[in-house]
């Protein structure tokens, strides 16, 4: 399954596919993998506090596009597509403890709880085939790299017991195709819409962005611009600091979904 998954051509990848080859133990990452299938952050939240969770993303909807949530212990999400089970259909998860770092595990199975009601979030990674399709380059998909994340000084708005910075993720664009880029990821909501912050990193408190907190490095070369757009990880923040314990995707590691693009 690993070296038959590898060499799949990923032009006929499916969300299907995907989920399928994590349960089998597929740990890459999700990038640039099943074009214009919608791809989501996940976060699995105790049911005690999945009410005021829900408002926080719905009230930081760039940031945290809500794309289904699901029912106490229940893993599937059937609005996204059949026979999903968020315990064992993304590459790989992290579980949160507080005042702990994450432990990366490769599935949720003897992790579960009944209490945890699964929240889907719209992630970047289904704007790709949008871009591809209008001939932009997308060098963070040509090297395999999920791209950097960083954490700004720009505030979201709070609810209950959540509150967080806001996150981004920035990928480097030719100058020529900013326009492009603004224009196409605009009419894509469910994937962050438009870019938030274009060129200098430090307008949103960045001050070291070859050294991001998640993600790889990707500097913009000579004719690049730097774009940044609002980020799933915010949720992941609010959650952190709520001081809960809780499961996520791990980053780069998404549940690809049955669901075509991420048209509004």
């Amino acid at each position: 399954m690993g070296d038959w998954f590898a060499m799949c051509d990923v032009g006929t990848e499916t969300g299907a596919m995907l989920r399928a080859a994590a349960r089998a133990g597929w740990d890459g990452l999700t990038v640039g993998r099943a074009r214009s299938f919608v791809q989501a952050n996940i976060f699995l939240v105790p049911e005690a506090a999945a009410d005021d969770f829900a408002a926080f993303v719905r009230a930081n909807a760039q940031a945290c596009p809500l794309l289904a949530i699901g029912r106490a212990g229940d893993p599937a999400l059937p609005s996204l597509g059949p026979n999903i089970d968020v315990r064992t259909d993304l590459p790989a998860y992290l579980l949160h403890q507080p005042g702990e770092p994450p432990q990366r595990v490769a599935h949720l199975r003897t992790h579960w709880r009944t209490d945890l009601v699964p929240f889907a979030i719209g992630c970047w990674f289904g704007a790709e085939a949008a871009l591809a399709a209008a001939g932009i380059r997308l060098r963070h998909v040509e090297l395999g790299l999920q791209g950097p994340l960083f954490r700004t000084n720009r505030d979201t708005v709070p609810a209950g017991r959540f509150a967080a910075p806001l996150v981004v993720s920035m990928r480097p664009f030719a100058a020529a195709d900013v326009a492009a880029v603004t224009a196409i990821t605009a009419a894509l909501p469910r994937c962050h819409g438009a870019p938030v912050h274009r060129g200098d990193p430090a307008a949103l408190g960045i001050m070291a962005p070859g050294h991001p907190e998640w993600g790889e490095a990707l500097l913009p070369e000579p004719g690049e611009e730097a774009l940044f757009w609002a980020c799933g990880l915010t949720a992941l923040l609010a959650l952190e600091q709520a001081g809960l314990p809780f499961a996520s995707h791990a980053p780069g590691a998404m549940l690809v979904t049955d669901l075509k693009e991420c048209l509004a």
